[in-house]
């Protein structure tokens, strides 16, 4: 296969220029082969679930560690693949072109047994499938001496020879077995349980999705026989809501949306009746839309603000729609209600702290409560009385919660958490207080059933490379140069370009688990992980002016947040000495006796803090309160920030002085693309969005000012990691993590008693 070798009885894989053939696994084997056999064509990924792990429900990340396990032994990048190519939402194809070789078998060079050569191996490719895989046992070293020819028996004597053979085998059998059952008893019930090899264990769930590329948002019908998700329909650019059984069915269109218009957000109403939705037309319009569950035309019941789409749910009687915190002329308000048959908006009579963002609020089984969740990401569980009151604080979370649902007995909720770039499903019960984890991985946006104790979930986990893109002055909106950096198998995010335009580090589980990793741009081989460092994966690194240190968020070896200086030429790592916990992002100033910290203050509330560092603990100097994310302008000698309730832009001095905060920009960035905006060394502000035809866009953000500036497409297919990216000091490249593949599935469960694994002191 192209300059490498390919042994597959072995399943071994010799490289130009390798010391030794590198030994691959019966399913990558299974891969290649099924790759080889369409030669040329692209393999979906279900295509090949189907054929190398037959009657088996595995999860899409043995093709990703199949796909990794080749391309290593290939020696192949995945930047610039030589051997495997990547088919963003499709699956993957063989590039290279394929040889079998083989050696004439005769009698006389079987007698010889001679030991043939790497270049003339016997490799018949109709015996080594993925159906049959090859001997799994082999070594490199082992050779298979040819099978002498054996010469034809003589008629006489033939059979009086073979009827003797008979009688001595069955004297021999005999005496064994008599000998055996003398010698020793039965073994133990107990001890052949012991020694009995275990089957592997049931998943308990099964996914029912399996459309290329997205199907997010789940909704079920309240018999869960029916789910409603959001996905792109086929020969579409837009997201449209889908409905199928939740057997895997083929799924069918229910709504329709036109031009730059996409649906999302769909929620079926407890009567079965109907799905709410939203429809988005970027830059101009949300509509809250209704439809039938079984089809129809569409209604538009409502209006919401494009730049921060709300979360709802419906009413017990299924006549309204229950909205958490939305903006509005008024500023931000509480949750609302809003009836279906007048239009009328309620507000819901409730005492919440003017900052406080609640979003995602879900009546309980009974109509008794509604729940919802308080100052996302680092948000909690509250609940109020469904015809309003005090707001009681259910859990202690301070986590970035990627949905949740009642269960159908309304004895606690299920729902996702993202923990340093991996999300999991937990259950949480209030009786006993007591939050144990489902043991499903990358799960998120659980939702249960009324009537069933059922529920569907999203299966996800994208992996991102680092690339770097340059910038022309004179582009026309096009770019010329897309460059990727330390191509791995892992996912990649956070790069963080230094001052010196050199150096870089970034966050990556390349090494199994999280890890900062730093490079030299200019000697690719000069890569290393640092040690001492569990950075956390929601905000960019911050360097120093001088380029000779950075300071990473993350967490200690007891799991506490803390905030490390790190330089990078000798490995030294400290812990800076903060007066405040739960730190989450950390930022030099011009003066390297002042630092920048943005921490968590109380009910999922982020204050930004300005210390002099001087000081043991550092001392306090000013401090501005509900601000989301920070970045210095170091040429207009000020601090730029966005808020986590509204879209926007903001600035102050370098002192925090009160007096200096001004809005810059009321539209951009929006309030969920808050990470997604890097200021260059030059003081323009860069943001990045995702559109139908272009799923990375940079562009400059104006800060009314007549300067404007073309926007450029970073990449057509692939999008950008939501934790954001940098600007080189010069700001002619743009470092960033582009998705190497991403998709997502719906997956269905029933629910079973919650398990014993416990997960203490999340629970109020």
């Amino acid at each position: 296969m192209g300059d490498c070798l390919v042994d597959v009885p072995l399943r071994e894989i010799l490289a130009p220029g390798a010391r030794r053939a590198r030994r691959i696994t019966p399913k990558a084997m299974g891969v290649l082969l099924s790759l080889i056999e369409h030669q040329g064509r692209v393999v979906s990924r279900d295509a090949l679930l189907a054929e190398v792990w037959p009657d088996t429900l595995p999860t899409n990340d043995v093709i990703t560690q199949a796909i990794t396990q080749l391309r290593k032994a290939f020696d192949d990048e995945r930047g610039n693949p030589r051997y495997i190519e990547t088919i963003a939402k499709n699956g993957y194809r063989l590039l290279t072109p394929v040889v079998w070789l083989g050696v004439e078998a005769d009698a006389g060079h079987a007698a010889r047994s001679e030991r043939a050569t790497p270049a003339a191996a016997l490799v018949d490719p109709s015996r080594t499938t993925a159906e049959h895989p090859a001997f799994p046992d082999a070594h490199a070293s082992d050779t298979v001496d040819a099978i002498p020819a054996v010469a034809a028996p003589s008629a006489r004597g033939a059979w009086s020879s073979i009827l003797g053979v008979i009688v001595a085998v069955a004297v021999l059998v005999g005496a064994i077995v008599l000998w055996s059952m003398l010698r020793a008893p039965a073994p133990p019930q107990d001890a052949r349980a012991a020694n009995a090899i275990p089957l592997p264990s049931e998943r308990p769930y099964r996914l029912i999705t399996s459309m290329p590329g997205f199907e997010l948002a789940p909704t079920l019908s309240p018999d869960a026989s029916m789910v409603a998700y959001v996905a792109i329909p086929e020969r579409a650019r837009a997201t449209a809501i889908m409905v199928q059984t939740t057997d895997q069915t083929q799924p069918r269109m229910l709504s329709h949306p036109s031009g730059a218009a996409e649906d999302s957000a769909p929620a079926w109403s407890p009567d079965g009746r109907w799905i709410a939705f939203l429809r988005l037309e970027p830059g101009s319009a949300c509509r809250i839309m209704m439809i039938a569950a079984n089809g129809g035309a569409e209604r538009e019941v409502g209006t919401c603000d494009h730049r921060s789409p709300p979360s709802f749910d419906w009413t017990p009687d299924s006549h309204g729609l229950v909205f958490g915190s939305m903006p509005t002329a008024l500023g931000v308000v509480g949750m609302r209600q809003l009836d279906l048959a007048s239009g009328e908006w309620t507000a819901l009579n409730y005492r919440r702290g003017r900052a406080d963002l609640d979003s995602a609020p879900r009546y309980s089984p009974d109509g008794r409560w509604i729940a919802f969740v308080r100052n996302a990401p680092l948000g909690d569980f509250w609940r109020v009385p469904a015809e309003g009151g005090e707001a009681e604080r259910l859990t202690e979370l301070r986590a970035d919660i990627r949905g949740w649902d009642w269960l159908p007995d309304g004895s606690g909720v299920l729902f996702g958490r993202a923990v340093d770039g991996d999300v999991r499903m937990y259950r949480l019960d209030f009786d006993s207080g007591r939050i144990t984890d489902t043991g499903i991985v990358d799960a998120q946006s659980p939702v249960a059933a009324r009537s069933r104790e059922a529920a569907v979930f999203v299966q996800r986990k994208p992996y991102f490379g680092l690339y770097r893109v340059m910038l022309p002055a004179q582009s026309g909106g096009l770019v010329h140069v897309v460059e990727p950096l330390f191509a791995s198998s892992a996912r990649d995010v956070l790069p963080s370009i230094a001052p010196d335009s050199r150096q870089m580090v970034f966050v990556s589980d390349r090494s199994g688990s999280n890890g900062l990793w730093w490079a030299d741009l200019q000697r690719p081989e000069s890569l290393r992980m640092i040690a001492g460092v569990q950075p956390a994966t929601r905000y960019v690194s911050s360097w120093s002016a001088d380029a000779r240190s950075v300071l990473v968020s993350g967490r200690d070896r007891a799991g506490r947040a803390v905030v490390h200086e790190v330089v990078p030429s000798s490995g030294r790592v400290s812990q800076l000495d903060l007066p405040l916990t739960e730190p989450v992002q950390a930022l030099y100033l011009p003066d390297p006796n002042r630092l920048l910290v943005l921490a968590a203050a109380g009910d999922g509330h982020l204050r930004l803090h300005l210390y002099d560092r001087r000081a043991s603990p550092m001392r306090a100097l000013a401090a501005i309160d509900d601000v989301s994310q920070a970045q210095i302008d170091p040429v207009g000698q000020r601090v730029l920030f966005t808020r986590p309730t509204r879209s926007g832009l903001w600035q102050a001095d370098l002192a925090l002085s009160p007096g200096s905060v001004r809005e810059l920009n009321a539209e951009e960035p929006i309030s969920d693309r808050y990470r997604l905006w890097a200021v260059a060394g030059d003081g323009e502000i860069r943001y990045l969005e995702q559109l139908q035809n272009c799923a990375a866009r940079l562009r400059r953000i104006g800060l009314g000012d007549a300067t404007t500036a073309p926007p450029l497409c970073l990449d057509q297919s692939r999008r950008a990691a939501v934790n954001g990216f940098s600007v080189s000091p010069r700001g002619d490249a743009v470092y960033v993590a582009l998705v190497e593949w991403d998709g997502a599935d719906i997956g269905y469960m029933d629910l079973l008693p919650a398990p014993k694994t416990e997960v203490p002191g999340w629970f109020k």
